[in-house]
């Protein structure tokens, strides 16, 4: 019988430019989705020297929500919606794309002045084939409104879905769990089964999966649905996701997310034409990519 706890899903290192690097976790091989998550980035920590900062212009997306969740830092954020709003530590930026949506990502202007460390997580969780092509939307939700679940030595903020008996507020479209968990040294705790699906990222710090170490910016894929215990050697940050397996196969390409390729061709005709609305206060925007190979399914 095999006892291993986890696969291990080892990060890809990406250099986005001006030394912003990202590790990404999600896609890849073999668990090229956990639940609805089909993309997983861990950006920086960059420092920025006084006068640079995170400049990533505006750019589209179909078919998911993303969610940003930040360490330390702070981005404004800015959409095809009207939106205008800074995320800082803590806090939630939840947007559903649906048919489309475009944003920006910018270093607000205060600390492009002073310069500073950027550091979180970015996600894109996929949408049911009912909910592709909703309405996009977009919702923040400050830290303080998110349930926080407590053990001995142990903090969780529940960023989206429901876990340990509650509910965040933000909306999402299927069964799913998102926590940031930070560990003191020696504490442990219990994840229970309720999803079919379950990863845990260490973000830094030392833990064992059901006695098994894991390693710094690597994700543990659970094997097996029953509960496992976390144990921190030392103190620890951790994101725990996952959900119920989606409805089907997807194509990626560039920013969209769809179950439909017709709906990426569509999406691109879209961008190429500018289409997907006017971003506030943005005059530049991505152009899109050469289009070298087909879309990938990812299931």
């Amino acid at each position: 019988m095999d006892t291993t706890p986890f696969t291990l899903v080892k990060p890809h290192v990406k250099d986005l430019g001006d030394g912003f690097t990202v590790r990404r976790l999600l896609p890849s091989h073999p668990h090229k989705m956990v639940g609805p998550f089909i993309f997983f980035d861990h950006m920086g920590p960059a420092d920025f020297e006084s006068g640079a900062g995170l400049d990533v212009r505006p750019h589209p997306h179909i078919g998911l929500a993303t969610v940003t969740y930040l360490f330390e830092g702070a981005i404004l954020h800015r959409d095809s919606l009207g939106t205008v709003q800074e995320i800082r530590p803590g806090d939630v930026n939840w947007m559903t794309a649906g048919r489309g949506i475009a944003h920006s990502e910018r270093s607000p202007e205060r600390l492009r002045e002073s310069g500073g460390t950027l550091q979180g997580i970015q996600t894109w969780v996929a949408l049911p084939k009912s909910d592709e092509r909703a309405e996009p939307a977009f919702e923040h939700h400050p830290a303080a409104s998110l349930p926080v679940i407590q053990y001995p030595g142990v903090n969780m903020r529940l960023i989206a879905g429901s876990a340990f008996g509650k509910t965040a507020p933000a909306r999402t479209y299927s069964d799913m769990f998102y926590l940031a968990v930070e560990m003191e040294a020696g504490s442990s705790f219990s994840l229970p089964p309720e999803y079919a699906q379950r990863g845990i990222y260490l973000v830094d710090g030392e833990i064992a999966v059901d006695g098994m170490p894991l390693a710094e910016k690597h994700m543990a894929v659970l094997e097996h649905a029953r509960e496992i215990t976390i144990e921190a050697g030392a103190g620890a940050r951790l994101m725990l996701l996952g959900g119920a397996p989606m409805d089907g196969d997807r194509f990626i390409w560039w920013n969209f997310v769809s179950s439909s390729r017709e709906a990426i061709e569509d999406a691109k005709e879209r961008w190429r034409s500018q289409e997907f609305g006017k971003v506030p206060d943005e005059t530049e925007w991505i152009p899109l990519p050469a289009e070298r190979k087909p879309p990938e399914s990812f299931s």
